[in-house]
């Protein structure tokens, strides 16, 4: 992926390099959906193109993973049917976080409500079982969100 021809494009490669599939949500308004994700989820605008109203977002976690997410502001253009809120209808994106006692102090902060509140789960993946600790958000626009931290891995319960 490359910068464009747009003069007021910002940015360059990310942190963890372009990753394989990376989903690109369209929003109602781009300032908006940036603050959340920026200013309460922690990601970082990695590339920016003011003119389309469009950001490419991604946020490291400690072992250098990371999550990418490309926001564009509604314009018709990508459009493949109607558009009717909550955009986020039929999807859920799940978020690793390193700490998500910080990102739940953060929601709180922002007085964010919670879809669905803080819980551990372990779920048997083969005969090991992996746990998370998750919280469930709507962003602005209703895409639901999965932010969870690692918990490890177990011998599966029987």
């Amino acid at each position: 992926m490359t910068a464009g021809n747009h003069s007021d494009d910002k940015g360059g490669p990310l942190s963890s390099g372009w990753h394989a599939l990376v989903c690109e949500l369209l929003v109602e308004e781009i300032s908006k959906s940036q603050a959340f994700w920026c200013d309460v989820l922690g990601f970082r605008v990695a590339y920016e193109r003011e003119s389309e109203k469009f950001v490419y977002l991604e946020r490291q976690l400690k072992d250098g993973r990371g999550a990418q997410v490309m926001l564009c502001q509604r314009s018709g253009r990508w459009e493949t049917g109607p558009m009717t809120p909550p955009l986020g209808q039929g999807v859920m994106f799940q978020i690793c976080v390193d700490d998500i006692s910080s990102l739940q102090d953060a929601l709180a902060c922002a007085n964010w409500p919670i879809h669905s509140s803080l819980r551990d789960i372990w779920r048997t993946v083969g005969d090991r079982e992996q746990g998370q600790r998750e919280i469930f958000v709507l962003d602005p626009d209703g895409y639901l969100l999965m932010l969870y931290q690692a918990l490890g891995e177990r011998p599966a319960q029987n």
